[in-house]
């Protein structure tokens, strides 16, 4: 980074605390809000103005803090925050400086864009809107995913949030026509060089960028990096009006970083421990992720569920921004059935419901019947066993626990851990599928032997 007048203006570092930086502006005009300012004797470091106070500035370091010692003299760069964008960043893995991670050489990008980029005005916010076919069966009968929707996955540690993502990403990238963002906020480094490979091997990296800030980064990093992902997705929408498909793992670990950043400031805390700024946070980012009549930007996100609970007020925020939530459930992981959706807690959007096929919508309907039917015989079953229901029970109770072994699927990227080859079920075979069980087509097969295929011809062959 170069300053071009450094003598003109300057400040000085007054104190360090963590990444909390106070500088005293000496000589020119004081930098103004979100401005970044770096040290003349070593320009690696980045700090970003919060907000200025009668004596001194408070800046947000977005460098190491040890980088940073008393009276170093500070320039600004007379910018705010901004990343690299264009056709360059696509097959490339970024931090949030704009730097490549890939060592595949420099980046070199002619355009970049302030992170804090302008919204589109709300006349603009538009899109037509269809159904997005992701291949998992789970996911296209329960909650199909809608072209420039948000859709969010909920589930606490080791459920298989991320493996879903990827699993999704493995599926609809490859015949999508336009352009995929990935943002790495606070997850497992592991899992960003596992995705690296898979795009790889399934030939989509070059239509994709990756934007990293994984979870050995500072806080003020993972804060920013979702932004960073946003501003790229907002690009390729506007500028080169491509349909965008946004990556993000993992939306709770976004608002955790707000929290720490809003605790080093020393902000007062507001429920259950969160930052006051909460919504406004998550605002930021997901009022970035929209439509316009140009182009899409269909987002899917991970979210964390701290001690397995749904009604915690950072996911209860997130949860506003979404159209449809998946719920990952560990009880449901621990019988062996993947991807573990917690059918019960799972909900999908009027919208996705409004652009189903007629056939999709009665099937769905009669199952959500058929399944809450099943959850009240599962109690009476738990404590006196199945051979105390009705006949006409029993049958209801082992069609729906078919439909349940039958929306478990073998994935692409796990094959190397299950022996499993992965499998794709386009939407309209899975809710045929389903009618089939559902119609008693399949009484006599075993429930077991629904488990881990494909389309139901696969239990039959």
């Amino acid at each position: 980074m170069k300053n071009n007048n450094p003598k003109q203006s300057f400040g000085q570092v007054r104190s360090v605390y963590g990444q909390i930086v106070e500088v005293v502006w000496a000589e020119g005009s004081p930098p103004n809000v979100k401005e970044i300012l770096t040290l003349e004797e070593d320009t690696t470091v980045t700090m970003e103005v919060l907000y200025p106070l009668k004596e001194y500035l408070i800046c947000i370091n977005l460098s190491e803090a040890c980088q940073i010692k008393r009276n170093s003299k500070v320039i600004s760069l007379n910018k705010e925050m901004t990343v690299p964008v264009g056709p360059e960043v696509l097959g490339r893995v970024l931090n949030i400086f704009g730097a490549a991670q890939d060592d595949k050489g420099e980046l070199k990008a002619k355009l970049t864009r302030s992170i804090y980029e302008k919204h589109r005005p709300i006349a603009r916010v538009s899109g037509t809107k269809a159904i997005v076919e992701t291949g998992i069966k789970a996911i296209d009968f329960l909650t199909p995913f809608v072209r420039g929707g948000k859709i969010g996955f909920l589930g606490g540690a080791g459920v298989g949030k991320t493996i879903l993502l990827t699993e999704i990403i493995h599926n609809i990238t490859v015949d999508h026509p336009g352009v995929t963002v990935f943002a790495g906020v606070g997850e497992r480094i592991r899992e960003g060089q596992e995705l690296y490979t898979r795009l790889l091997d399934t030939k989509v990296l070059d239509r994709t960028v990756l934007m990293m800030g994984q979870m050995n980064e500072n806080p003020v990093v993972r804060l920013k990096v979702g932004l960073a992902a946003a501003t790229l997705a907002q690009y390729f929408r506007d500028e080169q009006k491509k349909d965008v498909l946004f990556f993000l793992d993992n939306m709770f670990r976004y608002v955790q970083a707000g929290n720490e950043v809003g605790t080093l400031l020393g902000g007062l805390p507001s429920e259950q421990g969160y930052q006051a700024t909460l919504y406004s946070d998550i605002a930021l980012l997901e009022d970035k992720l929209i439509s316009t009549d140009d182009a899409s930007i269909t987002s899917v996100q991970t979210i964390f569920l701290p001690a397995d609970d749904v009604g915690d007020a950072g996911v209860i925020a997130i949860m506003s921004f979404m159209d449809s939530t998946v719920v990952l459930s560990r009880s449901v992981a621990q019988l062996g059935l993947y991807p573990p959706v917690d059918m019960t807690l799972t909900a999908t959007s009027t919208l996705a419901r409004g652009l189903m096929t007629k056939e999709h919508k009665d099937v769905l309907t009669e199952f959500q019947k058929l399944f809450e039917q099943y959850n009240k015989l599962s109690h009476i079953v738990a404590i006196v066993g199945e051979s105390e229901l009705s006949a006409q029970d029993q049958m209801f109770f082992h069609r729906v626990k078919k439909v349940i072994n039958y929306l478990t699927q073998p994935f692409y990227s796990v094959e190397g851990q299950t022996g499993r080859p992965g499998v794709y079920v386009p939407i309209n075979k899975t809710v045929v599928d389903i009618g089939r069980i559902i119609s008693g087509e399949t009484d006599k097969l075993p429930d077991e032997k629904l488990l881990y295929i494909g389309s139901l011809d696969d239990a039959k062959s």
